[in-house]
Formats: C-alpha cells, structure tokens, sequence
C-alpha cells in the first residue's frame, strides 16, 4: 500500500454510512471553530445517500451549515428535476434539511435544452478555477471509476481543465460533467466511499497497483490526507495486515 493512503474499515453499509457522517459533521465543524468556511466536494450513489441522510439526522449547534460551500464531483446532465441528479439526490436527503445558504450552493449544470454538454462542462470549470477543498468525497465503480472519470477514456490524461464532457459514458446516462483529476486533486483530504464486495477488486487494485488507466480511482490523492473508508465486503480483497 502507497505510504500516503490511509484506510478505515467498518463492518458493514451502515456502519460506514455511520462514521463517514460523523467524520463529516465533526471535520466541518473544526474548520468552523477556526473561522473558515469549508468546502465540501459531494458525491452521488447508494453510499453517499445513506451519508447524507445521517449527517441530516446528526445536524445541531455544531455545524452552521449557511457557512459551507457546497460542490460535485460529477454530475448526470439531464434535466433539473430528473431523479438521475446527484445534486436533487443530496437536496432531498440533506441540504433542504439543515438551512444552507443557496449562494454557497454549487451545482453542476443542468440540461435545459439551451446549452451544450461541453458549454455546461466549461461553465463548472469557471466555478471552480483556483480553487480548492477541505474535503473532497468520491464514490467508487466495480471498474474502478472515481466521479465520472472512466477506465481507457482520454478524460484520465487531462490536465490543463478542471472539468470535463463525458458524452459516452459506459453507464448510464451517457452524458455527464465530471471534474478532472487536477481540480479533484486540489482536495486537502480526500475520501473514497466504498460498500460491498462487488467493488473489492477495484478497491484492491486502486490501492495495490496504482494504475490509473486501469483504475481511475488510483489518481485521486488529498494534499495532506487520502483516506479510503470501506466496509468488510468493499476491503476483503486486501492482504489481511491491511484490512
């Protein structure tokens, strides 16, 4: 294992939904008891549901949440009210429960029939230029796609945008905007959220062999922190002195 890579490994789904909200609330709320205002990468999927909903549930004194700013990691483009939507997912599941301040929102485009894929892609990377992030989450495919960076696709070797257009994704909906490697990079602490055995040799082989073209999950890395949580299934294709 790189020496840079941290991992915490919990029992199952909900156990890791569990820590990973208390990781976030508690991690939010230091950065605020220092006087900064975080800014949160969020991602979609089945994990990051559970998340939201629990750091929801967690809400208190702790966090003041119209003090965070709020972005994606990738995003389906498709219209604004499609349940596909990351950013509806994470609405209904956690900003429209805990008062955030809509002009800290972020979202990615939608498609609403006037802008192009590519048009939309570029206006997110304006959103985000020069910027970066206390945290960055990031779910991870069964072949090992982080965001919507997919293996073999030219979007791993880019490095002069901070946003690309996927127009083929391999699952769907085949349109998506995606933040690059160099914009997800710029993340202090990176978390890879990762449930279930079907993703363990993904996990392993983003871990163990590094190779990005392979596995696009291999090229994230937080600039002081790059911690993989996983549940047993996700991590049962590690050595065990790693598990």
């Amino acid at each position: 294992m790189n020496d840079d890579i941290e991992l915490l490994v919990e029992r199952d789904a909900d156990s890791l939904a569990a820590a990973v909200a208390d990781q976030l609330v508690s991690s939010i709320a230091a950065l605020q008891a220092q006087g900064h205002v975080p800014s949160i990468v969020l991602t979609g999927g089945t994990i990051a549901g559970s998340v939201h909903r629990m750091v929801a549930a967690r809400s208190d004194d702790r966090v003041d949440w119209t003090r965070v700013e709020l972005f994606w990691g990738d995003e389906r483009f498709v219209p604004a009210d499609s349940g596909e939507r990351n950013e509806r997912q994470a609405r209904e599941a956690l900003l429209d429960h805990v008062g955030v301040d809509a002009s800290r929102v972020h979202p990615m485009p939608a498609d609403d029939g006037t802008v192009s894929l590519e048009t939309a892609a570029a206006a997110y990377a304006d959103e985000v230029r020069d910027r970066g992030f206390d945290i960055v989450m990031l779910g991870v495919g069964p072949d090992g796609h982080v965001a919507s960076l997919f293996p073999g696709k030219p979007s791993l070797t880019v490095v002069d945008h901070d946003t690309i257009a996927e127009a083929d994704s391999p699952k769907p909906p085949p349109s998506r905007i995606s933040l690059t490697f160099a914009a997800l990079n710029r993340g202090r602490e990176v978390w890879l959220l990762v449930s279930g055995e079907g993703k363990a040799d993904a996990v392993a082989s983003a871990i163990g062999t590094g190779d990005v073209t392979a596995t696009p999950a291999a090229g994230v890395r937080g600039t002081e922190q790059t911690l993989w949580m996983l549940d047993e299934g996700a991590a049962s294709r590690l050595p065990p002195d790693m598990r």
